[in-house]
Order: structure tokens, then sequence, then C-alpha cells
């Protein structure tokens, strides 16, 4: 079968790629792809992490959500006190800043991955599961030689990446963290992966990979237990359908905050005659401003409503278009006045994520973002399993961490997306980068349904972002209209170079004329192969 795919990396583009070449559909190939990036994309995502995909099938014409986020851990077990947890802070310098994050083994939410690829596979798969994990297999045996952004990402995760002995057997090299090009070895992985193959998910439910977490994690004061793993279920849910132009845009809905303000975002651009616009312009950039900066203020009214309403409702509510009306007037009187509007301060969730994008031959299309946080800074005794950090998130822990009751979802930031046109997937994407995704696939899509950008372009041209009422301009945007801006009274920091800050929307596309075009974000060491 041809098709196309865009992930973080080579060595998952081909896991995918030799699914489709062998029969497999483009669900087979974006979970092989998955897979393997969480070993050649070690840097990012983990096998002990969750994600979020996002299904579209045009033969029945129907979309569906696998929502595989981590829950909260702890069903059975009493109350704990910080004091009596494994859950140390490390600082991570990133130059300009620094972030503190929380590892250890009370910062392991119940991880979603295996579960929620599993389940995947049981509704759509064609090819064996055991087919669907080789490519990974192989990799886990033979090692995986690093490509830059991931050797990258692990020197400037490198207090998590050498917080035990086990986690340094496999990122030190020769008294040094692993560099470009050098092999990586995890020991147990493939053994782990092959009862996988064998087994499927109930390995990590209640077979010796669950039994050998749980029991490390009761030798060593954390907060995981085997109810939360037996209890824990990937979630099928419907998508978020908006209409965009002569486009229908597909979103994920909660656990994904992020599908739900994506949709503002795209309601608000809609209002506005973005395609009379010059890219890059000052007027576009002043609407990209406002468009995101009503977003980040319409959000606590979200979060509000999302508590006080059962979701569909809320959802409803949110975007309905009298509630989204009156942000539209606040973006057209602020672009009318030429001033800066205010824009309110957001937590970002991980920003450590790989997302992979396919479409086969037949249009089916997945769109699939996963994360680990950053990793909880050990290896499980004997499986090479690194399990995620997510609950040492502090953005996603805002009433304090351990607060939320166990078993509860946790919400997240990812948002694979996909649009339609006249049925037939037009683009599918999503991005890394916390909450920045939302503006990079806002910027994306409008790039390319907008300004008639090939996808590549779309993918490539600058971006920008608003935090904390300040247009973070990524390099690329011509100075004398950022000037202009800045005189207009917009606050404005000027990124010296392209950036992973401003997230990897790796992308696939049918052009109008039918051809499957891929493009990497080389953002985040992107590759795509269309064949």
């Amino acid at each position: 079968m041809h098709g196309v795919i865009a992930a973080g990396g080579p060595e998952t583009v081909a896991a995918g790629k030799a699914m489709l070449q062998q029969g497999g559909n483009a669900v087979d190939a974006a979970i092989a792809a998955a897979f393997a990036s969480f070993i050649a994309e070690i840097g990012v995502v983990h096998l002990g992490g969750s994600g979020v995909a996002h299904i579209y099938d045009p033969e029945h014409g129907h979309s569906v959500v696998y929502d595989f986020f981590s829950d909260t851990p702890g069903l059975g077990m009493p109350k704990r006190n910080v004091e009596d947890m494994d859950f140390g802070r490390v600082t991570i310098d990133f130059g300009e800043t620094t972030q503190d994050f929380y590892l250890g083994r009370a910062s392991v939410a119940v991880p979603g991955n295996i579960h929620g690829l599993w389940r995947m596979a049981q509704d759509y798969a064609r090819l064996k599961w055991p087919d669907l994990l080789q490519p990974a297999i192989e990799l886990a045996r033979n090692g995986v030689n690093l490509a830059p952004f991931q050797t990258q990402t692990c020197a400037l995760l490198a207090p998590l990446y050498t917080n035990t002995a086990a986690m340094r057997d496999i990122f030190i090299h020769e008294g040094r963290m692993i560099e470009a090009g050098e092999k990586l070895f995890i020991p147990n992985l493939a053994e782990t992966l092959t009862s996988l193959a064998d087994q499927g998910e109930e390995l990590a439910r209640t077979g010796s990979l669950a039994q050998a977490l749980v029991a490390d994690q009761i030798a060593n004061r954390g907060l995981l237990t085997a109810a939360d793993l037996i209890n824990y279920q990937a979630q099928k849910l419907s998508s978020i359908h908006i209409p965009y132009r002569e486009y229908e845009v597909l979103l994920p809905p909660p656990s994904s905050s992020g599908g739900v303000l994506t949709a503002f975002s795209l309601k608000l651009l809609s209002a506005f005659k973005v395609r009379q616009l010059k890219h890059g312009s000052v007027e576009h950039l002043q609407l990209l401003y406002e468009v995101m900066a009503a977003t980040t203020r319409a959000r606590p009214q979200w979060e509000k409503t999302s508590v006080m309403m059962p979701l569909p409702e809320a959802i409803g509510h949110f975007l309905d278009d009298n509630f989204v009306q009156s942000y539209v007037v606040e973006v057209r009187d602020a672009l009318n006045s030429r001033s800066a509007s205010i824009s309110l301060i957001e937590n970002p969730g991980p920003s450590n994520t790989s997302h992979l994008s396919i479409i086969d031959e037949k249009g089916m299309t997945v769109s699939l973002t996963t994360t680990a946080g950053e990793s909880a800074g050990y290896v499980v005794p004997g499986t090479g399993y690194i399990p995620n950090n997510i609950m040492g998130e502090e953005d996603l822990h805002p009433h304090g961490f351990h607060s939320r009751p166990a078993g509860r979802r946790i919400s997240t930031m990812m948002t694979p997306t996909i649009v339609l046109y006249e049925g037939q997937p037009r683009v599918v994407l999503g991005s890394g980068g916390s909450i920045r995704i939302r503006s990079a696939i806002l910027q994306v899509l409008s790039n390319l349904l907008d300004f008639q950008m090939t996808l590549e372009d779309a993918v490539e041209a600058p971006r920008v972002h608003i935090e904390d009422s300040v247009m973070q301009c990524e390099a690329g945007y011509i100075p004398a209209t950022v000037d202009e801006l800045e005189a207009l009274g917009y606050a404005v920091n000027r990124w010296a170079t392209r950036s992973i800050y401003f997230g990897g929307a790796h992308s696939a596309s049918r052009t109008l004329d039918g051809r499957l075009v891929g493009a990497g974000d080389s953002r985040r060491g992107g590759t795509a192969s269309s064949f």
C-alpha cells in the first residue's frame, strides 16, 4: 500500500512505511511507528508515557479519538504525605531561563501508551500485533544511532537522564552524555517488547511488566498500584467538528483541552479575511496576536464551564457562535484601535512530546501525539522500561501536586488534528511543545488553507507565540515589520534562530489534485516520506 508519513525521525518513519508496504493501513503504520519512536526518539518520548490519537476512516465517513493519556495513580492506597514519597526536584537550565521538574516513583502517572495502541490495533489493524512491534524489537535488539535533535534533548535533560545508575548506563558514554551518531542501547527492552508482542496489553495490565512496575513502586515509595493498571482504560471519543472556510476541522475533545481551545481560535480566525492579508505583514502578525490573546482570556471560562457542565454541553457552550462572537468583537476592536490587548498567563504542560501523521492510499488518516513528560529518571529493573513523570509536571497540577483524586484523567494540551475537504483528508497534523501546540497548529493550518502555501512551506514558515502578553517572534520575519508592530505598542521578543520552542508540526497532506505529501518539522528533527 502507498501512503505518506511524517514523524520525528527516520527510524520512526521507516517503521510506519514498512507496515504500509506489507499491506497494512494507516493505523498499522502509526502503531509500528509509535513503538519505534519510543526508542529512536528517546529524547522526547518513552514506552512508559501516554498519548492521544485521532483516526479518520473515509470508507465509513467516520472519525474517532483514542484518548490514552494518563490517569492519576493511587487507587486503593491511603493518602500519603509528600515526605513519604520518592518525589525529587531537579532544575533544568534552558539558557534564558530555568525550570523545575520532579522525578522519582511518585512522579509516575498511570501510563497509557501500550493500552491505547493495543486498542487501536484491535479495532483497525490489518496486520498481526507481533508484526507491528517487529521494527521496535529490532531497534531495541540492535540499538539505534541517535539523531542530533535527540542527543541535544538528552543533554538538556541530563539531570533526569543521569539520575540513577541504570539511566547512566544508557545515556552516559565514556564519561559524557551520548552524542549524535552514537548507538543507544537499552538493556532488557528487546525482551520486554518481545513479551509484549506475544502477550498483548495484558503484559502491562497484570503480566510480568505490570508486576515489575508495581513491585518497584512499592519498594521505593511510589503511588502507582496494581489497581491503577487493572482499571485503566483507553477511551474512544467523538471528534469535535468545526467548519473553517470550505474545510471541516476535526479536533480531539477532553482530556485534550488543546482541542477545544484550538477550535475556539479557529472560530475566531474564521471571522476575519485572512486571505486578503500578506503573510508576515504587520496586519497579519497583529491578527495572530489578538486571536491568541483572546483565546488565553477565554481559557478560564472554559475551565470553569468544563467543571460545571457535562463535557458535551460545556464544549457546545464554549464554541457556541454567540459566545465566540463577543471575543470576535474584542479582536476587531483591538485591530481597529491598532493597540495590543491583554493576554493572560497560561500554565504550559509537558513540552517533551512527539507527533506523527499518516495518510494511506485509501485515505485512512492517523494523527498521533505521545509524551512521557521528561521521564521519571529511572528504569524499572529488568525491563528496559522508563516511566513518565507526568505527576511531576507542575503545570499539569495547578492545585498542587497529588491533589487530584486517584483514577481521574489528567488534562493535556496534545491536539492531533485532521482537516477534511469534501469528505477526504486534506491535511493531518499535530505538534509537540506544550501550550505552543495550539499556536503551531493554528499557524500551519492558516498557512496552508488561507495562504495556499505548499505543506513544506506551511510547516517551515516562521511562527509566533504569545506568552505573558509578549509576542515571541521566531527568526524569519522582516525586521522592519516587527519594528512596526512594536511601534503599535506590542511587546515583542525577537528570536535570533528557529527553535524547538515553536513546536514540531510533523504533517501530511493530500493535495487538491490527489497527491500525498509529507513535511517533517525541522525544528524537532522531523522526517517525511511519501511513496
